[in-house]
């Protein structure tokens, strides 16, 4: 198996082969891969090239807009789930210092009249970048589209039915956030771009951010750079899946470092696909990840439960 600065790699088109001897390998190779460093880099993910680039040249039109046009985009009822969120407002789970990024948030758009669809506010429409939206919208199908076919080689590696996530998360509360690092223009008080963390997600798809800077904390307690491949996405195990697992499966610790001085009036982004089940699911600990030698570990809670305290712990809810 590759490995890209300690990353495994794998190939989806392994697991959507139609071939049960490649099926199973991508299976025992995902999910090893989880068990033993929490991300993985996936090629042949589905989603088209020429998408991923639409994507990045939008959400680089929006966040070069004027500072009073953005906000115009902020809507502090809605904690940062749908629209845009002004820089220096989210902090990592922890810390007081914020994290120095703004960003924007798009979420699920229900389209069979599941009534699901009630707990979900509108997606906020950028009116100055008209293309915006619908790139958005299809990245978004895109992102749930291989998320689901990774849930189910976890779902098999597991020993669980391969669809048991699949209505769990259709329709779900999953979403694709822009993120803008801004150039640094005054000497930091601190060499991290976002602070250290885990995502609260099941788990995150991140189609190549546009600078270095990912690191991973491996299992060593040594911080290692990410760096995918332009044709691969990264996918990372969160919260909600590791507390699913009784933390067979481990949510990785990341975080985001300042460039080189010499990069310092760069702007980075990057753009997680952050997959969540339906906030009815709930993530009591699998029996089959309760062992003697792997007590149970936490109390039974329902994923929109959890995403709630996790939203007031980073400072989106107040």
């Amino acid at each position: 198996m590759a490995t890209t600065h300690s990353i495994p790699s794998v190939d989806l088109a392994d697991f959507t082969s139609g071939d049960a001897g490649r099926k199973a390998a991508f299976v025992q190779q995902l999910g090893k891969a989880y068990e033993e460093v929490g991300f993985v880099a996936v090629k042949n993910h589905g989603i088209p090239d020429e998408l991923i680039a639409d994507l990045y040249k939008y959400v680089q039109q929006f966040f070069k807009l004027p500072a009073d046009t953005k906000h115009r985009y902020e809507i502090p009822e809605l904690a940062g789930q749908r629209g845009y969120t002004s820089f220096g407002k989210e902090h990592a789970k922890g810390y007081e210092a914020p994290d120095l990024k703004e960003f924007f948030q798009f979420g699920q758009t229900v389209e069979d009249n599941d009534p699901i669809g009630s707990e979900y506010p509108a997606n906020v429409q950028v009116e100055e970048v008209p293309e915006f939206t619908p790139t958005f919208f299809k990245a978004y199908r895109g992102f749930e589209k291989s998320g689901k076919y990774l849930l189910q080689a976890i779902a098999l590696f597991l020993g669980l039915d391969e669809t048991y996530f699949d209505d769990k998360i259709h329709n779900g509360n999953s979403i694709l956030r822009a993120i803008h690092y801004p150039p640094i223009t005054q000497e930091p008080k601190s060499a991290i771009r976002a602070e250290q963390h885990e995502d609260i997600n099941l788990i995150t798809l991140l189609v190549g951010a546009s600078a270095d800077g990912l690191q991973i904390l491996d299992k060593q307690n040594n911080w290692v750079p990410v760096t995918s491949l332009p044709e691969q996405i990264v996918v990372n195990v969160g919260d909600m899946l590791q507390r699913l697992t009784n933390n067979r499966l481990k949510s990785t610790t990341h975080r985001v470092v300042n460039p080189p001085r010499e990069m310092w009036n760069t702007s980075r982004y990057s753009i997680p696909f952050f997959l969540h089940p339906k906030s009815n699911m709930k993530l009591d600990c699998l029996e089959s990840c309760v062992t003697a030698n792997n007590p149970l570990a936490y109390e039974p809670i329902t994923a929109g439960e959890y995403l709630d305290e996790r939203l007031r712990e980073i400072g989106l809810k107040k």
